[in-house]
């Protein structure tokens, strides 16, 4: 298989320590080093009690199969027949070296190596290289399940262990989206969540930008269904380090993601809650009111999850207590997009039609949101939104009425006859 004219290199770890050649049966013995089945049992059967590769003396001569490594070495070994069988150009050449390379960095990383870290490197670097090679990666079997691994195996300081999770998450997240059946893949980890969250949480809290935005897509991506989200949000800390990379100082790009993971996980109703317990509508009214230009995405979520909340008393309440959040919100209406719009007006019917507080209508009426209510109804709206419109239209010409006749009454005391 190996030939000299076509500079084929085998990577070393796919040789038998013993006869050199490709292994085509690999397993490993007590001593974790792997040979070829058949050279090993040749090794025992002529009476050796020793480790060929270490001369340790064996607890015991069982050996169980390298699965992953036999999978590499498969990969490794179609890559080449596909070189030998077809006409490569340069590119092609280097594209597939590159994966050779890759593989043994896998293989690396699956033996425990003290190079695991460089080994992570090359791998996102690979990843970051191309789409067609984050397919690759997604499709070589059992590596989406041993970086997942690696979130629950961290040793070494703390230092330390925040840089290798960094590129654990990073190379997670680059290859999920690839992925035909990721939810099987993260539910089988469920037993292991919690350490998982442990793992990302720690990177939320000292990662670079790049991998706090990797670890919050990773995390949207565990929040597959309603036991999931109830996991994530119930771990401590974790739903507050979200809210604290809502910040107008923050990466937009960085917002964007905890946005959306947000939105996520917000669906059961004991999260919403708890969003609202941790103070997430000033969170929300604070950024959204800040003066620096927020993109048509961000301003939608962030709408989304008020509307969220104020699908709730205790959301409704705090959204009330909240002014300028009710003005930005009026703000929002038939200015940045659509979605936005219906967004912003199933807050502002939430709290002024269903909720009937004073405070935000009055809030409403001083940011002229009789005016765009007007408006909207002109508009193409859809009819969901035309109909909130017109109760909103209802409320606010009843509170002008009782206005008109609350004037009328106290001028009528006033009249000198």
């Amino acid at each position: 298989m190996v030939r000299d004219d076509l500079y084929i290199t085998v990577p070393s770890l796919f040789r038998c320590p013993i006869s050199l050649d490709v292994m085509k049966s690999p397993v490993s013995l007590c001593t974790g080093v792997t040979y070829d089945r058949s050279s090993i049992q040749r090794w025992l059967d002529n009476g050796n009690n020793t480790c060929p590769a270490t001369m340790q003396i064996l607890q015991t001569k069982d050996f169980v199969p390298n699965r992953t490594l036999q999978r590499l070495i498969q990969i490794w070994s179609d890559s080449v027949r596909h070189r030998v069988d077809s006409t490569y150009s340069i590119i092609s050449n280097e594209s597939v070296d590159k994966r050779d390379q890759l593989l043994v960095a896998i293989t690396d990383l699956e033996s425990g190596s003290e190079n695991r870290f460089q080994s992570l490197e090359k791998i996102v670097r690979f990843a970051k290289d191309s789409e067609e090679n984050c397919v690759f990666l997604a499709k070589t079997e059992g590596f989406v399940a041993l970086l997942v691994g690696f979130l629950d195996n961290v040793d070494g300081g703390v230092e330390r262990s925040v840089e290798l999770l960094e590129q654990v998450v990073v190379a997670l997240d680059l290859v999920l989206s690839k992925i035909e059946n990721r939810d099987s893949i993260l539910k089988s980890q469920k037993e292991k969540e919690l350490q998982s969250l442990d793992s990302l949480l720690l990177v939320l809290k000292q990662g670079s930008c790049e991998s706090k935005i990797a670890s919050v897509r990773v995390l949207k991506s565990i929040a597959v269904d309603t036991e999931s989200k109830l996991l994530v949000a119930e771990k401590e800390g974790l739903v507050s380090e979200l809210l604290n990379l809502i910040t107008p100082e923050k990466d937009p790009n960085l917002i964007e993601n905890a946005l959306s993971c947000l939105i996520a996980i917000s669906t059961p109703k004991r999260n919403k809650s708890k969003l609202i317990h941790l103070g997430a509508v000033k969170v929300f009214s604070k950024i959204l009111t800040s003066p620096s230009n927020l993109c048509v995405s961000v301003t939608e979520k962030l709408l989304k999850l008020l509307e969220t909340v104020s699908s709730m008393k205790e959301g409704r309440s705090e959204i009330c207590e909240e002014p300028s959040c009710m003005a930005a919100i009026v703000n929002k209406v038939l200015k940045v997009s659509t979605v936005a719009t219906e967004h912003a007006v199933t807050i502002l019917w939430s709290v002024c039609y269903l909720f009937r507080d004073q405070k935000a209508q009055e809030a409403v009426t001083k940011a002229n949101g009789l005016t765009k209510i007007l408006l909207l109804m002109q508009s193409n709206c859809t009819p969901q939104v035309r109909q909130m419109s017109v109760d909103l239209l209802k409320i606010f010409r009843v509170n002008s009425k009782s206005c008109l006749s609350s004037y009328d009454t106290k001028t009528t005391h006033i009249m000198p006859f």
